[in-house]
């Protein structure tokens, strides 16, 4: 994004707005800075296709369904990064740069060493950029992918990550309602994301086209903006 040289924002005000959404708590902490160690690349785990991760969730879940272990720790890694940026837009008007994105050694969360970000409001595109610095991340992680995942599954997972987010957000800060709803309705349209899902009620309320698998792992249910909710049985 070397053409949005003049939207640079401060390291100051990138800080400052991440350390300020952490506040939200859960999928919003990104924090900045700190040590090295117990860290690592988040290109290193992405070219693994976060293999780790995904046995973890499917130890944590019983199953043995490699792509179910997958799919939910793709999900889970979508809100991370999702969440804080979503928030850092809406609030303090700032994308924040997620280039260079470390990762627990042991666990999924996520830090940024360096901040930076470019002020929304003088950015051509602000939803773009945004959906440009969510998607590069998780089109890194699907490239090295050991298991086969339908694509649009994938770009479904990132759809609910990306209106559970906005749904926190919207619960903490109700204020937000329609900037929110505009924001994440443009993003709906954009890219892959299109033709993922609807939104379809005032809260955000949601409904995606395809379903995270969560409903196969032991006594696991459908998701409320599964496609599958409110229907009898396994899908044909």
């Amino acid at each position: 994004m070397t053409e949005h040289a003049q939207a640079q924002a401060p390291t100051e005000a990138v800080t400052a707005a991440l350390h300020e959404v952490a506040a939200l708590g859960g999928f919003f902490v990104l924090p900045v800075g700190g040590p090295d160690e117990g860290r690592h690349l988040l290109d290193r785990s992405a070219a693994r296709g976060f293999t780790d991760l995904a046995e973890a969730v499917a130890r944590r879940y019983r199953t043995g369904e490699p792509r179910i272990g997958v799919s939910i720790a793709h999900l889970g890694h979508a809100a991370r990064l999702w969440s804080p940026a979503l928030a850092c837009v809406l609030l303090h008007g700032i994308v924040p740069d997620l280039t260079e994105l470390r990762r627990a050694d042991d666990g999924p969360a996520l830090c940024l060493p360096r901040p930076a970000g470019w002020y929304a409001e003088r950015l051509p595109d602000p939803a773009l950029a945004l959906n440009e610095q969510v998607m590069r991340q998780l089109r890194a992680l699907e490239s090295g992918l050991r298991v086969k995942i339908a694509p649009r599954l994938l770009d479904g997972n990132a759809a609910s990550a990306l209106v559970g987010s906005a749904q926190v957000l919207l619960s903490a800060r109700p204020e937000l309602h329609e900037p929110l709803t505009d924001l994440t309705t443009r993003l709906l349209d954009t890219g892959r994301l299109a033709g993922t899902g609807v939104i379809t009620g005032p809260g955000l309320t949601f409904r995606r086209r395809s379903c995270c698998l969560y409903y196969r792992v032991p006594d696991g249910s459908k998701c409320g903006d599964c496609c599958l909710a409110g229907r009898d049985g396994p899908p044909a």
